[in-house]
């Protein structure tokens, strides 16, 4: 049985991860205070002591608005953090680390991004630019891989600020599902990521060294609360408060699928409808308050 570890593994992706894999491999998720990623001979000790098959890097600085941490710290310590474990590459077999399409620069629409567009501009935000610096350096290390997802979704995902479980939360309250401009996201169901990093840790041979994980379909967010509230039977509306398109944000995923063969996305209502049923039962866990906060 293969040893993994997984970074983050408190987070929204790492939990996740943790939870779909400990069944089939020998999975090892310390926590920041069991594992301080930024101390460089602490995690070189732990690294030699447990000598892991695989490193499933899911720690991140939180960046985002509802962050309790020093923003001034996202590209420092992303970037520390990542260093931290690539220098050490001789002591695993091999690490996957989660990218993002930041890297392709969100100034600029992100349409159907291919992993050859890479490089084409230069994020300037601290988060696009760090995971940036991250793609430039492992072009030349053997065995770390970056997975470079779009928009993933799941349960343990912050539904204070992510479109589809805050708009599942509003309306479980009977509220409005409000959506500040229209925009094309690609969504990738955290399900289905599990199995695609699945898939990663048993391939013996990895072709590629970054992979756009994403459905290689795009849908808008109109369209998305519309399937939430049909899904949902309940009368609450679609709202918008801006007229237009945002910054599109999809990737092209023929990489990916050339890797890993065929695979089955699983579909956005059939999703939605998992999702829906575990916030549903969790309903009284929710604060209806911290609902409308931030959206």
């Amino acid at each position: 049985m293969k040893k993994i570890l997984i970074t983050g593994a408190s987070g929204f992706i790492g939990r996740n991860l943790k939870e779909g894999l400990e069944n089939e491999f020998n999975v090892y998720a310390p926590s920041s205070k069991e594992l301080d990623l930024l101390n460089t001979e602490k995690l070189k000790k732990y690294l030699k002591e447990h000598k892991f098959d695989v490193v499933i890097h899911a720690a991140t600085h939180n960046a985002t608005r509802v962050s309790d941490k020093d923003l001034s710290q996202v590209f420092k310590n992303n970037l520390l953090m990542f260093f931290n474990l690539a220098r050490l590459n001789s002591l695993y077999g091999r690490m996957f680390y989660f990218g993002s399409g930041a890297e392709y620069d969100k100034r600029y629409p992100i349409v159907k991004a291919r992993e050859i567009d890479f490089d084409k501009r230069i994020p300037v935000d601290d988060y696009g630019f760090s995971k940036y610096i991250m793609a430039k350096y492992i072009k030349n290390v053997d065995n770390v891989y970056d997975l470079r997802l779009f928009g993933v979704f799941g349960k343990y995902e912050d539904w204070r600020i992510r479109f589809i479980s805050n708009a599942i939360c509003r309306v479980i309250y009977d509220m409005n599902i409000t959506i500040s401009k229209n925009v094309y996201f690609d969504y990738l169901y955290m399900g289905d990521l599990i199995k695609i990093v699945k898939y990663f840790i048993d391939k013996k041979e990895i072709k590629h060294k970054e992979y756009n994980v994403c459905t290689g379909k795009k849908i808008d967010l109109v369209t998305l609360g519309k399937k939430v509230k049909e899904l949902s039977k309940k009368k609450s509306e679609v709202r918008v408060a801006k007229e237009g398109l945002g910054k599109e944000y999809s990737g092209d995923n023929s990489r990916l699928l050339k890797e890993i063969g065929e695979f089955k996305f699983t579909p956005l209502d059939e999703s939605i409808r998992e999702l829906y049923k575990w916030y549903f039962e969790k309903k009284i866990k929710l604060d209806k308050q911290e609902i409308t906060k931030y959206t």
